[in-house]
């Protein structure tokens, strides 16, 4: 009997932006195995229901990408019986808790001196570029354990649209998938139904304003702009994707492989 896909879009009432990354295309004709690699926000809210429909998704391994203020704001995950748990902190434009402070309790003034007149957008394209060029011991062990025996596997940050977003990327670039579909598949984190709940302060005189959500806006949007700063840096630091993952993240030629043959049809 063949095994049923569980669906991709299911209704978690506590995780956000969950989906199967399976179906994308790639160059030379393949496509992302269904049911092998997924990606998600955080799984700390996970409810009873939530939990058993991730334990059914048999997952070997769980990559956690937010760091110790993330974690200390939204909890730990839930925990899933036989899944390996691997947290690997990137640096994102969220990291430490006076980003997080700022989010909640920032006042306008505040708000308009930090994240005004496109600050807020650069600030992000800076995070890409920077995760791209320095976090590549962290990618490479997630793209090397992934072609050893870390299938199936769900990547999550906090909102699953940054850490997570940046290091799907880069694995459905050593599997050769279109750039196009990596972009929409990046994008996809702006659907309503995905993006992350922004919660603000009560003690805040600013509280929800349409300008506030605007100038906060950048920050929790999924830009073209910011994938494409990432993808530029990679042509810029190594010249090319190949370099990248065999000089930058040491991945040997038979590993990408290896790690083809586990996620594509």
């Amino acid at each position: 009997m063949t095994q049923q896909v569980p669906s991709t879009e299911p209704e978690l009432a506590g995780v956000r932006n969950f989906r199967d990354v399976g179906g994308l295309p790639t160059v030379d004709g393949r496509r992302v195995r269904h049911g092998v690699l997924f990606r998600s926000g955080h799984l700390a809210h996970a409810t009873d229901e939530d939990a058993a429909f991730l334990a059914s998704l048999g997952l070997h391994t769980v990559f956690d990408f937010r760091n110790a203020a993330d974690q200390k704001l939204e909890g730990q995950d839930v925990d899933l019986p036989g899944v390996r748990n691997v947290n690997l902190p990137l640096s994102d434009p969220a990291d430490g808790s006076e980003f997080w402070k700022m989010v909640r309790d920032g006042e306008i003034d505040q708000l308009r001196t930090l994240l005004g007149e496109g600050k807020a957008a650069h600030r992000m394209i800076t995070s890409y570029r920077t995760i791209v060029r320095e976090r590549t011991r962290e990618h490479s062990q997630v793209l090397h354990s992934l072609a050893e025996d870390s299938v199936p596997a769900l990547m999550h940050c906090a909102a699953g649209k940054d850490r997570a977003g940046l290091s799907i990327a880069v694995t459905l670039l050593a599997l050769g998938v279109e750039r196009e579909a990596i972009l929409t598949d990046y994008l996809e984190s702006n659907a309503k139904h995905r993006r992350y709940k922004v919660r603000r302060s009560g003690s805040s005189s600013a509280g929800y304003s349409p300008e506030v959500m605007e100038l906060l806006s950048p920050l929790f949007d999924a830009r073209a702009e910011y994938l494409g700063a990432a993808l530029e840096t990679v042509e810029e630091t190594w010249g090319g994707v190949d370099t990248y993952l065999e000089q930058g993240l040491g991945l040997a030629p038979e590993t990408r492989e290896r790690l083809r043959e586990r996620l594509l049809d």
